[in-house]
């Protein structure tokens, strides 16, 4: 199928379904981590699920941001 093809039958997509084909398009640009970057992760998020409280919600981190602008 060719690009334009694909644009064409596009509307006749639901909602659900082209929110999904733009997460799946989106998700290939996405480089996988390196192995560092992963390693990161999972180093915060064990120091996350040792000491929950050291986080802050994101609507509270968001609060915060707003203050400071």
């Amino acid at each position: 199928m060719s690009f334009a093809e694909l644009l064409a039958e596009l509307p006749a997509l639901t909602v659900q379904q082209r929110q999904l084909v733009m997460r799946r398009a989106l998700e290939l640009e996405d480089p996988p981590l390196s192995d560092d970057d992963t390693d990161l992760v999972e180093m915060r998020l064990a120091a996350h699920r040792q000491n929950p409280a050291s986080s802050v919600p994101l609507e509270e981190m968001k609060k915060r941001l707003r203050a400071q602008s």
